[in-house]
């Protein structure tokens, strides 16, 4: 038979969403389950967005605004930079996609540290680029001075989850100033903060405050989870203009909905809320952390909305012994658990599940 699809792409393992609650409900006979597989905030929409929503879909006959100027002119004023350095898409992971497609040919490489964010190789693959995984440290964390070590001069963007996902953990100042230091001016470094909201360490780095200024740096961020629109994919980047503008020429046309426009610019009206929600989700990502380390669990310091558990071979076990007590969370098999942090209630049925399992 005449093979109509690229044969590497066999290898390259699918992205894994968490599974599906109401199936879950329904294998075990029970009223609701617990998802805290997925990053998502567990609040609802933010105040104002579902009547944004409402108003924008009686115009959804018509295309969306393909510049996305409002929304670009909004973060700009919200993040002190010119609209022309902002490039929107269907939340970062597309975005992330874009940089890819703006940067690399085939044969060229995209660094990042492993474990991280999932989507990573599948982007690097799609555009025909080398993976070149860096493992992570023993403390679960990004070794930028291995990465500085593995660029050459076929690596055209190193990637730094900060805060890491699935681990939780951060690059801080110091060493984030010796990496950017370090790398070469045409390799270009993506600074992914989508859980930049939930950061508490003043060590942590805000990635556009203090490097938005250099031509090589890329922020990428999104409103799908602090923000709390992961439904309706919507992320944004802050580059320097003339790599702004080779990106917006590889988007996808009208990728960024009139409907996620219009709840993004009601949501971003709604910051103090956000500070508020973030305030509660970082209470109890302290609170769970500091009860799974009593349970024995040897879980990292995070500064996301989710924690990790390391728990090796047995990620698989734990996760499955969570779902039979009606609680989702993320296995990834051979490495650990990713929990996501949801309402108080919730957290406590995850750690009576925890309890049992570990």
């Amino acid at each position: 038979m005449t093979r109509l699809t690229r044969a590497d792409l066999d290898a390259l393992p699918a992205y894994v969403p968490g599974r599906n609650v109401a199936d879950l409900a329904r294998e075990l006979g029970i009223a609701e389950a617990v998802k805290l597989a997925s990053n998502e905030v567990p609040f609802g929409p933010l105040p104002g967005v579902a009547e944004a929503i409402a108003e924008a879909v009686t115009q959804s006959h018509r295309y969306p605004d393909m510049g996305v100027l409002a929304l670009r002119a909004k973060l700009a004023e919200r993040l002190g930079v010119d609209p022309g350095r902002i490039v929107t898409g269907g939340g970062s992971v597309a975005l992330a996609e874009h940089l890819a497609k703006a940067t690399c040919l085939p044969g060229d490489e995209i660094l990042y540290s492993w474990r991280s964010f999932e989507a990573y190789p599948i982007i690097a693959t799609g555009v025909g680029a080398s993976s070149i995984r860096v493992p992570n440290t023993p403390e679960h964390g990004h070794d930028l001075r291995a990465m500085a070590d593995a660029v050459t001069d076929r690596t055209r963007l190193a990637i730094v989850c900060n805060p890491n996902n699935p681990t939780g953990t951060s690059v801080r100042r110091d060493e984030l100033d010796r990496f950017l230091d370090a790398v070469p001016d045409d390799t270009l470094v993506v600074l992914d903060e989508a859980y930049r909201e939930f950061v508490t360490d003043d060590e942590v780095p805000d990635g556009l405050a203090t490097y938005g200024d250099r031509p090589n740096v890329v922020i990428l961020r999104t409103l799908s989870k602090a923000w709390g629109l992961a439904g309706l994919r919507v992320g944004y980047l802050v580059a320097q203009p003339a790599v702004a503008a080779a990106i917006r020429k590889v988007l996808t046309p009208f990728s960024t909905s009139m409907v996620a426009q219009a709840a993004a610019l009601a949501a971003l009206d709604a910051e103090p809320e956000v500070v508020r929600r973030c305030a509660v989700v970082i209470a109890e990502r302290d609170r769970v952390t500091a009860e799974l380390r009593k349970l024995g669990a040897d879980v990292p310091t995070s500064q996301a909305n989710f924690v990790w558990l390391p728990l090796a071979d047995r990620s698989a076990a734990f996760a499955a012994a969570c779902e039979k007590r009606g609680v989702i969370v993320r296995p990834f098999q051979g490495d650990g658990v990713r929990v996501t942090i949801g309402t108080p209630e919730e957290n406590d049925t995850f750690l009576e599940a925890a309890g049992e399992a570990l």
